[in-house]
């Protein structure tokens, strides 16, 4: 027998009666709610890992980060207090260097041949000649300290004093001999002018 489609209180398709297929368009209704919820909620887990694995994507940077330029810093302070001791002692070696250089300036710049008394002359040329190698042997002497320093400034001044000072081992006699007449010659002169002088006033006085 055909089933009766004309009844206004069943479902045609599933045989419902009308309340049970309002109940059924709730429960629909229900879990196409609680479908949408989920769907929140794993957008929500998602942004939340993602923020958690950028969280730790940074820390893992900080540590190592961290790591790399505690270990670049603790090596680099050794260096540059190093660096420092050793500029110290160059900054020290420098002031002495300038002391001793500016004392034996001032003692050639006080040779006044013009001011020697004619009887005093043979101990005022050897008082003098004595100034005059001091200074030399001294300026020698730093002349290796100078060359240590690797800076542009010092370059230019170490290679100045190389060229007009070597060593004894890259020259000869001969260079030396004419370095010693040329080192002397203002003496030299001063001692020929002052031997005349001295022989002027010897004459004059008899």
């Amino acid at each position: 027998m055909p089933a009766d489609y004309s009844s206004k209180d069943q479902s045609p398709f599933l045989n419902l009666t009308s309340d049970e297929d309002g109940e059924l368009g709730d429960k629909v209704q229900q879990v196409r709610a609680e479908l949408e919820s989920l769907k929140q909620k794993q957008e929500e887990i998602e942004r939340e890992k993602s923020r958690l694995e950028e969280l730790k994507r940074r820390q893992d940077s900080l540590e190592q980060g961290r790591s790399d330029m505690l270990d670049k810093l603790t090596r680099s302070l050794v260096l540059v207090q190093r660096e420092t001791e050793e500029a110290q002692k160059r900054v020290e070696q420098m002031h002495a260097i300038y002391a001793s250089f500016n004392h034996h300036l001032r003692q050639l710049e006080d040779i006044n041949a013009r001011t020697w008394n004619p009887q005093d002359l043979p101990r005022e040329l050897s008082k003098a000649i004595s100034s005059v190698e001091d200074a030399r042997a001294e300026y020698i002497k730093s002349q290796a300290k100078l060359a240590v320093d690797t800076s542009s400034e010092m370059t230019s001044s170490s290679s100045l004093m190389e060229s007009d000072y070597s060593s004894e081992e890259e020259h000869s006699f001969v260079y030396w001999l004419r370095s010693g007449f040329a080192f002397t010659l203002p003496l030299q002169i001063i001692a020929v002018i002052a031997l005349l002088l001295y022989i002027w006033s010897a004459t004059a006085s008899k």
